[in-house]
């Protein structure tokens, strides 16, 4: 086996999901990292502050002295048993650090020490992280890009995770886009939604699809921002939208963001997630009372209130259909209506959620 594993081997080693071991310190991993990667770090962060201090002031050799004296003896064994756990459960895992430099090599080293012969990457995570930029970029030049779209509630996302030639941004965020949008585990860095991101595009070209399909977003999901690239790309491709009733979409709201959040909040702790689960409504409603204004916010509050507490007394979410009827009528819609006066990429089709699968059926078989 070869010590280090070429630039050539990263789309390979990114979809396969081969085991990694990230070697930088904890807050270089917190900023992002690689899917399937644990972090196993050769170095602390203070450690790794204190090497970098002494590189600047007295040079590469002075920093690696300083190095050999910080993680030596039973701090020393303690890494190395760390990468050996990872190394027995997963045989195949490899290791990175952040350029392929020092750190991969001697942490190489080490194990080798202790029996066990793992490659490192060459060109480490700066090298595949500016990979996973490039294959976004691509894409967004090349793909056949498609755009769903429909008013708020009308199942974009439900329908899209039932195509194959589609990629969920939404999920890879895991936030909803909107104001109710948050979700529990909270965001992953940006860092990391882009690299995840990366991924499941380089996955969706590898299966061939002839087209693209993305959810209609604005380009901050919650938190994370789609890559501008991208963005414009989705900004200047053609639309298929989704019709449903308004019966519909209230059902579809009550669904995600009222049974789907209260069982999620009460799967996490069965004594307090509801009381969870209703900060997190009214709050949410809370956050945009400026662009509801003060008497529309104090009504929807209110029915929110009522419906919360009737949910409570006997399970029914029935009563959460009046609030969400309300935020359709005079928020969502008018917001929606305004975009689409302002929308220049073309439709080529609308329709039922069963007209629209057609449709892109279909098309995608040209």
């Amino acid at each position: 086996m070869s010590e280090m594993i070429p630039q050539s081997e990263y789309r390979r080693l990114l979809l396969d999901d081969v085991p990694m071991i990230d070697l930088r310190a904890p807050v270089e991993f917190a900023k992002g990292a690689f899917p399937g990667s644990v972090n196993c770090p050769l170095m602390t962060d203070s450690e790794r502050e204190a090497v970098g201090t002494r590189y600047k002031e007295q040079g590469q050799n002075a920093a690696i002295a300083l190095g050999h004296q910080l993680v030596n003896g039973a701090v020393k064994q303690s890494r190395v048993d760390a990468w050996v756990s990872q190394v027995t459960a997963r045989p195949d895992t490899v290791l990175y650090c952040f350029r392929g430099g020092l750190r991969s090599q001697l942490s190489q080293g080490w194990l080798a020490e202790a029996g066990y012969q793992r490659p490192y990457i060459e060109g480490g995570y700066k090298g595949m992280r500016g990979f996973l930029i490039n294959q976004t970029d691509k894409v967004a030049e090349q793909a056949d890009l498609l755009i769903l779209g429909g008013m708020t509630g009308c199942g974009k996302t439900d329908f899209l995770n039932e195509r194959r030639d589609s990629v969920d941004l939404e999920g890879l965020a895991n936030h909803r886009g909107s104001s109710f949008g948050r979700r529990i585990g909270g965001q992953p860095s940006q860092i990391d939604f882009e690299n995840r991101l990366a991924i499941e595009l380089m996955r969706h070209q590898d299966a061939g699809h002839q087209q693209l399909l993305l959810e209609d977003e604005s380009r901050l999901i919650g938190r994370e921002s789609i890559p501008l690239t991208l963005f414009d790309a989705m900004t200047q491709a053609p639309r298929v939208m989704l019709e449903v009733s308004n019966e519909a979409r209230i059902a579809q709201i009550t669904k995600d963001y009222v049974t789907t959040m209260a069982n999620d909040y009460l799967a996490q702790d069965a004594e307090q997630g509801f009381a969870e689960f209703e900060n997190y409504l009214l709050g949410s409603l809370d956050r945009i009372r400026r662009r509801l204004g003060g008497a529309l916010h104090q009504d929807l509050r209110q029915r929110m209130t009522d419906a919360l507490a009737e949910q409570a007394r006997s399970g029914n979410v029935d009563g959460h259909s009046g609030w969400i009827s309300l935020m359709l009528s005079h928020y969502y819609d008018p917001m929606y209506r305004y975009q689409l006066e302002k929308m220049t990429a073309p439709v080529l089709f609308q329709g039922s959620p069963e007209a629209v699968h057609q449709f892109l059926n279909e098309r995608g078989a040209r």
